[in-house]
């Protein structure tokens, strides 16, 4: 089973760093491909991707530096070029768990009998501040069982904690300037069940997310969004009683 993970980055010299050696420090590089989409950074990102592609010439590592339409836009990109299995988007700032973590996730799959044909391969999520240092769970723990109406009920799966079978993935919803991945998760698991393919839980934490990003400094227009997302993928009424139990959890 091979993954690809794509990082997407613009001027993020500051975090970008844990997030290259956490992939650096898997125990099973041959397995993974890594692909940085740089937005043209300015700050040195460049340099610091330079010297990590330097350092494994053994790797599948591919670097893009080019202006772009924003995000998603970058990460439609990465998906373009990924030759993986399964692909993950790992942010700048964020980080595999540990160094087993794919290697826990090929084993887990493979032993399971079923050669790792999966719509989706999925875990917990641990939320870290800036220097690393682990804060809390999510808030929102996934369930044993994943389906695609799961996310009526929000987002229960971490995007960096989510591997998506490549074959199945569409571009991202471009027009989303916020929560465009909500919406593409939910397109994936739509399109693995069409294809009458499961979920797989590997109950472990997969990654360590950043407290920061896009998203959250603009959580309003971030609200906004997954509201009209929800209400295409489930209707109306059933997203507008869903958001009123939201509020007392």
């Amino acid at each position: 089973m091979f993954i690809s993970f794509i990082t997407v980055t613009y001027n993020a010299a500051s975090t970008l760093e844990r997030t290259l050696l956490s992939v650096e420090s898997q125990t099973c590089g041959a397995d993974i491909e890594h692909l940085i989409i740089d937005g043209a950074s300015t700050d040195g990102t460049l340099s610091i991707v330079q010297a990590y592609k330097q350092r494994h010439p053994e790797r599948t590592i591919t670097i893009v530096s080019e202006p772009d339409h924003g995000l998603y836009d970058a990460m439609n990109k990465g998906l373009h070029l990924a030759q993986g299995d399964y692909v993950c988007f790992l942010n700048a700032g964020d980080k595999l768990h540990d160094s087993h973590t794919v290697e826990q996730i090929i084993d887990l799959v493979q032993t399971d009998g079923t050669k790792g044909v999966y719509a989706v391969i999925y875990g917990d999520t641990d939320i870290v501040d800036n220097d690393g240092k682990f804060l809390h769970k999510r808030h929102l723990a996934p369930p044993g069982q994943l389906t695609w109406r799961s996310f009526s009920n929000g987002m229960l799966v971490c995007h960096q904690s989510f591997y998506a079978r490549r074959e199945l993935c569409p571009d991202y919803n471009t027009s989303y300037r916020f929560s465009a991945d909500v919406d593409w998760c939910i397109r994936v698991m739509k399109a693995g069940y069409e294809r009458g393919l499961n979920n797989y839980y590997t109950d472990t934490v997969l990654t360590d997310y950043l407290d920061e990003g896009m998203t959250t400094r603009n959580h309003r227009a971030s609200l906004i969004e997954r509201f009209k997302i929800m209400s295409n993928h489930y209707g109306f009424l059933l997203t507008t009683l869903k958001h009123f139990t939201f509020l007392f959890r």
